[in-house]
């Protein structure tokens, strides 16, 4: 996948992030300036369970690029799949995750992904926190106790401030595979298996 390469260091950063679902698709703006983090704006796109699959696929790619539209982000980031789910989960999540990377690089964003593990990491400091944990952190972080019910909402939250933490480490995630094993060649086995 053709990512742009992420601007250095801007004065005022703003960052898109994104946790995609079907069903409900989260997604929350956060803007630093002079080291502070504040949220712009948070929401949830929902889709009602009996449209059809490709018109709720439709008003996920539309709703995030007006979301783009509106606020006009620096970079985006969005959580990986998680595979733990039954065949049918993961390619409906992989099909709202196609979607939202569209709107996003077809407006030539600079793209991250996280999984959950390293979010909540990066938000709780705990991978395997709960979504009220999460909500909770993501609440204390930004100073903020409007942002929107529900978790779709605070989880891209979450995943905006794990980019922005990882950015300022500068351990950003890999655009793709064939990048993180460039970097990492040490981690291929001789079968082509990934070390751990």
């Amino acid at each position: 996948m053709r990512r742009s390469t992420p601007k250095t260091a801007p004065a005022v950063l703003t960052v898109l992030g994104i946790d995609p679902g079907t069903l409900a698709t989260g997604f929350g703006v956060v803007e630093i300036r002079r080291g502070t983090m504040r949220m712009v704006t948070a929401g949830t796109v929902r889709n009602s369970s009996d449209r059809a699959m490709a018109d709720r696929l439709k008003l996920i790619h539309d709703s995030i690029r007006e979301v783009i539209r509106r606020f006009h982000p620096d970079e985006v980031a969005l959580e990986t799949a998680f595979y733990g789910k039954n065949a049918q989960s993961a390619l409906k999540l992989g099909q709202a995750r196609g979607v939202a990377i569209l709107a996003a690089v077809s407006q030539d964003l600079p793209l991250a992904e996280y999984s959950p593990l390293e979010i909540k990491k990066a938000v709780v400091g705990n991978g395997t926190a709960s979504k009220q944990q999460v909500q909770f952190m993501v609440k204390s972080i930004l100073s903020k106790s409007d942002i929107p019910a529900g978790f779709d909402a605070t989880d891209a939250l979450a995943v905006a401030i794990c980019h922005t933490h990882r950015r300022a480490s500068g351990s950003a995630r890999h655009a793709d595979w064939k990048s993180f094993l460039r970097d990492h060649p040490e981690r291929l086995g001789t079968a082509g298996e990934v070390r751990r």
